[in-house]
């Protein structure tokens, strides 16, 4: 039952463990997010159309990436509860309001004239590097995913005529293209986020997955 399944996600082996991952890796991607917009490389597919939509309606970015993932909430809710998990709630509360307050921070560090070229490349190579890695360790603790995630999921999982891959791909670009005419920042940072976030997963997963059974 669904309702079971659900209680799966907040009752699993380790779960302080799995908690303070989870807490820590969601608070990692809030801050890359910020960087990715500080340095104007371009953010993930998700993070490209909250942008586009906040630059449009004057709300926070937080605010924005709330209720985006609110109204993805919903067939969520009523196709698949048993994707939802506290790692469900924290990334749709959560990342968004780190990244509101880290962008405030690093505005207040950022030099008259802007980061150089060479501080913007340095900044953009960290935060990637990090990003990826919380992002593994975000799928690894395996507390519920995102609703933003769960989407192609479910789409993938009533069609037979495309792979998962190829869904969530279509979705990808698809978000990505609304968040591109909404006049938000495509270029670097997409393009590797989309390639190398599932290597990434694999590569944490086996190295750090028995920490967690």
């Amino acid at each position: 039952m669904n309702i079971e399944r659900i209680a799966a996600n907040f009752l699993r082996p380790r779960m302080g463990r799995r908690l303070a991952v989870l807490t820590a890796s969601l608070i990692t991607i809030g801050i890359c997010v910020a960087v990715f917009k500080t340095v104007g490389f371009g953010t993930d597919p998700c993070s490209t159309f909250t942008l586009g939509v906040s630059a449009h309606t004057g709300m926070s970015f937080g605010t924005c990436q709330l209720i985006f993932n609110l109204l993805m909430f919903l067939p969520v809710i009523r196709f698949d509860l048993s994707r939802i998990g506290v790692g469900t709630v924290a990334n749709m509360a959560g990342i968004g309001y780190v990244a509101d307050f880290s962008i405030w921070l690093i505005q207040m560090w950022t030099p008259s004239g802007g980061f150089s070229l060479t501080a913007r490349v340095l900044m953009f190579v960290v935060s990637m590097a990090a990003f990826l890695i919380a992002a593994a360790f975000y799928m690894v603790v395996d507390l519920g995913v995102a609703p933003y995630d769960a989407i192609p999921q479910l789409i993938a999982a009533r069609t037979s005529r495309l792979s998962a891959r190829a869904v969530r791909v279509a979705w990808d670009f698809s978000v990505l293209s609304a968040g591109f005419l909404l006049g938000a920042t495509v270029g670097l940072t997409t393009l590797i986020t989309g390639f190398c976030l599932g290597p990434a997963i694999t590569s944490v997963s086996t190295r750090v997955k028995s920490w967690f059974e």
